[in-house]
């Protein structure tokens, strides 16, 4: 029994240290065209690598691979992981749209590999701090793709009174004034903090954060800015820790929150967190509250995002001409409402921006295309607020860029963000990255390359 004991505890060592050299690990993938768009029917060619492992007992892993697309095919298969043979993975697609290839390390069981990584570790490069996805997503994996004649793709047809209903939107803003209540947070060398709230239509004000470069005691006037956030409910939203040098930002939270300069506490933002939802669904995606456009939770966030914007144009220190607007995820969502709303923008910065065709994401699942699920409920309301149908309006003065789009982002899937490419009729450039998921952006270097139609 006790060399039973004995030969197990060794066993576990030896699995723990071929578990710590995988740990480094990483599968990076590429296709056979520097850019991975390809014609109808063209064969595309993956090559998947297992980088950053100098070894591993053999026949204990596996890769498991599986290939979906916007044509609702699928393949699949397992090979036995290698550190000198690559896998190669042979697909097409016949239609414009995207191909999926998702392949995960696993072991003998199908079990997937997930990395102990501390949260001070250094990327498999060594050469900069894990960011939030690193920690988080902890497989050996990659998850990328490729389309076909993605500037051919377009969405369904938009509300036929999109552009009326958004002028009963800016009516009923325009009925309450542009007033802020603002309370100085810091004053230092870099500049001024102050906590904004600002008067609205809809539920809640603009509640957030605006800070000035120092530049402004002198007169200085600056571009200004607004900054918007991804998807969460995570209170209290607290100030910055920074302040731009050559810019003006206000950055605002999605509801309209009470900070805690103007006496919010807990026992507030556990009510309002009940309180935002709705029929026992998160914000937003309930399709009971969604059916009526103008309850549609989006409808207030849209609002505070013009009156955001309104604001800025106000303040005496703006220099009148530049006008940006930034976020990621459902902060790209707002960032594509501030271009498209007729208030002027001049640059737009949207990155994995969520929720464009949102008519055809609800049906991902049902239909068995490329999909993570999490997608909100399709009801056609929902088209006022879907940001291909803003983007068409972006005006010819505004240079949009997609700062990021991931060939393999499933939550924000790469067909919705070619429709929303496609959908500007102006200055516009779009990042895309192979292998990056939503939150994740693999090892430098990657494929990645921008479609640049701001030339």
């Amino acid at each position: 029994m006790k060399r039973l004991f004995v030969a197990a505890a060794l066993a576990m060592s030896a699995t723990s240290a071929f578990a710590g050299e995988l740990d480094n690990g990483f599968l990076k993938g590429v296709t056979d065209k520097e850019k991975p768009f390809y014609a109808p029917g063209e064969e595309m060619t993956f090559t998947l690598r297992l980088e950053g492992i100098k070894a591993f007992p053999p026949g204990e892993w596996f890769i498991k691979w599986e290939r979906t697309g916007d044509d609702g095919k699928r393949d699949g298969g397992k090979v036995p992981a290698s550190l000198v043979e690559p896998l190669v993975i042979k697909t097409s697609l016949d239609q414009p749209g995207f191909v999926r290839i998702l392949a995960q390390l696993v072991d003998g069981k199908g079990t997937v590999y997930r990395k102990d990584i501390p949260a001070n570790a250094l990327t498999p490069d060594g050469t900069r701090p894990m960011n939030h996805a690193e920690r988080h997503d902890k497989r050996i994996f990659f998850d990328g793709g490729a389309g076909v004649q993605p500037e051919k793709l377009r969405g369904e047809p938009e509300p036929a009174d999109f552009d009326a209903f958004w002028a009963r939107q800016r009516a009923k803003l325009a009925k309450v004034p542009v007033r802020a209540d603002r309370k100085e947070l810091t004053n230092s060398a870099q500049g001024h903090v102050y906590a904004v709230q600002i008067d609205c239509a809809g539920p809640r004000p603009v509640t957030g954060y605006l800070t000035m470069p120092k530049g402004v005691d002198e007169g200085k006037k600056y571009p200004c800015r607004l900054e918007t956030h991804g998807y969460s409910y995570r209170p209290p939203h607290n100030p910055p820790g920074w302040i731009r040098p050559d810019e003006i930002v206000l950055n605002i939270n999605a509801h309209g929150m009470k900070l805690p300069a103007f006496g919010a506490d807990e026992a507030y933002y556990k009510e309002l967190g009940e309180a935002i939802k709705s029929n026992g669904k998160q914000y937003a995606f309930d399709p009971i509250q969604n059916s009526d456009p103008e309850q549609a939770y989006f409808n207030g966030m849209a609002l505070r995002v013009m009156r955001g914007l309104q604001y800025l144009k106000s303040l005496p220190e703006w220099n009148g001409k530049d006008l940006y607007a930034s976020g990621g995820s459902q902060g790209g969502l707002q960032t594509i409402w501030a271009a498209g709303c007729g208030e002027g923008v001049t640059k737009a910065e949207s990155g994995i921006t969520w929720c464009c065709d949102m008519a055809r994401n609800s049906l991902r699942l049902e239909r068995k295309f490329a999909s993570d699920g999490w997608y909100i409920p399709w009801v056609p309301a929902l088209g006022y607020y879907d940001p291909i149908y803003f983007a068409k309006r972006i005006p010819a003065s505004c240079l949009t860029v997609i700062t990021r789009a991931g060939l393999g982002d499933y939550c924000c899937p790469p067909r919705g963000l070619a429709i929303l490419y496609n959908s500007i009729p102006g200055p516009k450039k779009i990042w895309w990255v192979q292998g990056s998921t939503h939150g994740y952006v693999p090892p430098a270097p990657n494929q990645n390359f921008w479609i640049d139609g701001a030339k």
